[in-house]
């Protein structure tokens, strides 16, 4: 912190003693005030719950991601297609920045925000490369239902509050120290799929989309109950059950005890639902997910006479990284490479331009 003009200016026509108090006095006030303003730790996070007090976070200093981004990144532009229609070209430094704020917490450990980060960028010119018939005059799209999630760094920071300057120069420098680097499977920019978090096991991409990917597979992952809302549940009257099933599953048999209903569930290693019989009609996990709005598909589902209750572990698709996950890997000293090759089997973190 530097003091401005004015106040050099006030202690230079100071008395000695007066300039010693005064001093004595401004450093135990800088001491002091982080202890008592600091507490919590406001978390930018898509897909949970947002603190919405706006408590007069700014902008990080002018210049920041200048100073601390190399020039890859910077010499890259992305089109993003914003909600209302328009499109705005920004810098891949600049657009990552937004990304990795809205889709990964900013209290993350750095090495989980450079996967993070990587990952958001190899899908970046994946996207690039292949265009896309619901944005045709952009690259990429802030709808995280069709691409990835963007935040406006003014409104991240108003949201972080106090933690505004840390959280974004941590972002800065997640972007900045894996510039123009991403994640690659023989050669070429892969898929890179992420999610929130998992019960243990990632999902191989065959069970979820029935087609198989190499770099795809199911890996352990070590998150746990540290996970908000790690564990969910959602509850159900037999009649919304067979209202949402016979809108999806027309031909879905749903006639007589709704104890019935349901079938057996096969499940992989994980403890995710691979499919079960739901009236008669065989269904993976992630279509009952989709179907019932669970956070997972690794649930299972209990019948008592009046509703039907699904006990859920987990959030996302569960294919690729566990963003959770890469976060425990970074608290267990695994740097940003380690936690990328492990969640995409036999891919290398190289240049992507």
């Amino acid at each position: 912190m530097k003091l401005s003009k004015t106040r050099v200016g006030f202690f230079g026509v100071l008395g000695g003693r007066q300039v010693a108090a005064a001093a004595l006095a401004m450093v135990a006030l800088l001491f002091l005030l982080p202890v008592s303003i600091l507490s919590g730790e406001p978390i930018y996070q898509q897909a949970e719950g947002l603190p919405t007090a706006d408590t007069g976070g700014g902008q990080s200093s002018p210049g920041q991601a200048e100073r601390l981004t190399s020039p890859r990144d910077r010499g890259r532009a992305v089109r993003l297609q914003k909600t209302d229609g328009t499109i705005e070209e920004l810098t891949m430094a600049d657009y990552l920045w937004g990304v990795v704020a809205a889709e990964m917490p900013a209290s993350f450990e750095e090495e989980a925000l450079k996967a993070q980060a990587c990952a958001a960028r190899t899908y970046t010119v994946l996207k690039q490369e292949s265009g896309s018939e619901k944005h045709p005059g952009a690259d990429i799209c802030e709808d995280s239902t069709c691409c990835q999630a963007y935040v406006e760094r003014t409104a991240a920071e108003a949201r972080w509050g106090l933690n505004a300057v840390e959280y974004g120069e941590k972002i800065d420098r997640a972007v900045a120290e894996t510039d123009g680097l991403g994640i690659l499977y023989q050669g070429e920019p892969i898929q890179a799929l992420f999610f929130s978090s998992t019960p243990g096991k990632t999902v191989d991409a065959v069970e979820v989309w029935g087609r198989r990917v190499d770099y795809l597979t199911s890996v352990d992952s070590p998150e746990g109950e540290e996970v908000p809302n790690y564990h969910s549940q959602v509850v159900l009257s037999a009649q919304e059950v067979k209202g949402l099933t016979l809108a999806a599953y027309p031909g879905a048999d749903l006639s007589g005890d709704p104890g019935t209903w349901f079938g057996e569930a096969f499940r992989n290693e994980g403890g995710t639902v691979s499919s079960l019989l739901l009236g008669g009609v065989t269904l993976t996990g992630g279509q009952v997910r989709t179907l019932f709005f669970l956070r997972s598909a690794a649930f299972t589902v209990t019948w008592d006479g009046t509703n039907f209750t699904f006990d859920v572990t987990g959030y996302g698709h569960g294919v690729g990284m566990s963003q959770y996950g890469a976060n425990a890997m970074a608290k267990e000293g695994k740097s940003f490479r380690d936690i990328l090759t492990w969640y995409y089997t036999g891919t290398t973190v190289e240049e992507l331009w």
